[in-house]
């Protein structure tokens, strides 16, 4: 079997493959100060919740933008499974061509979301990732990474408003039933739900324009189905894009 894991920051997203079936995905909270220890106990516990024995874990591969963290769970998968990880980063074979301006700059998150797409989806594409950040990753017809937008993730917006305001309560990021709230928590609501879908919907015209066809449009991230309904475009929701664009990755270089 073949973990695969994404470490970002907010979530270390998880899944175990079975050649080229998911068996199932996990979550784990992305903490600076969990040890290699503590998240070896809590990799061995996700996979007895779902009756996989560790040892059936043959290799795995890590993408991370938390250096930290990554270094505790490479040294993790390390210690539980008698493996040394694959880790994205230079020298490991994508399949993209990186066109910006410092290919290095380019997150390992962003790099596995456009892996999956370019297999799985028709070219061009905009990729939406949305984490602790929004991002749009836009990719041409030849597989090649053009570059991409970076906005607030939608909690990281609430968090803002919460904290930075005296009368603004924290709420359930859901679409409110109006566009016009009528009270404190539908008006926020409506700017985090119907804002963000709006912000997107924008982008999405602006990148178009720029390519020489129309995009396919994939999301991917925690919050992606509470926005994407409320879009104009059509959006393909893929939860485990990433997963997927990792494990293209380690068959890529295995």
């Amino acid at each position: 079997m073949l973990l695969a894991i994404d470490i970002g920051n907010t979530n270390i997203t998880l899944g175990v493959y079975d050649e080229e079936v998911l068996l199932f995905t996990g979550r784990l909270a992305t903490d600076n100060k969990t040890t290699a220890d503590q998240y070896a106990i809590d990799l061995k516990n996700l996979l007895e919740i779902h009756n996989c024995d560790h040892r059936d874990v043959e290799d795995c591969i890590i993408a991370s933008v938390v250096p930290t963290v990554g270094t505790a769970i490479r040294q993790a998968v390390s210690f539980l499974f008698d493996i040394v990880p694959l880790e994205l980063g230079p020298g490991v074979k994508t399949g993209l061509n990186i066109k910006i301006d410092n290919p290095a700059q380019l997150g390992a998150d962003l790099v596995a979301g456009a892996v999956g797409a370019i297999n799985d989806y028709k070219l061009p594409c905009i990729v939406i990732d949305m984490g602790t950040a929004t991002t749009l990753s836009v990719i041409d017809e030849n597989a090649t990474y053009l570059g991409g937008v970076i906005a607030a993730g939608v909690r990281l917006t609430l968090k803002a408003l919460t904290e930075n305001t005296a009368a603004l309560p924290s709420v359930s990021i859901h679409a409110p039933k109006n566009v016009i709230g009528t009270n404190t928590v539908d008006c926020m609501q409506s700017g985090l739900v119907f804002g963000t879908a709006a912000m997107l919907d924008g982008l999405i015209d602006e990148i178009s324009a720029c390519l020489p066809a129309t995009p396919t449009v994939i999301a991917t991230g925690g919050l992606s189905h509470e926005i994407i309904p409320y879009s104009r475009h059509d959006i393909i929701y893929n939860e485990n894009l990433l997963l997927e664009g990792l494990r293209e990755i380690y068959e890529r270089n295995k």
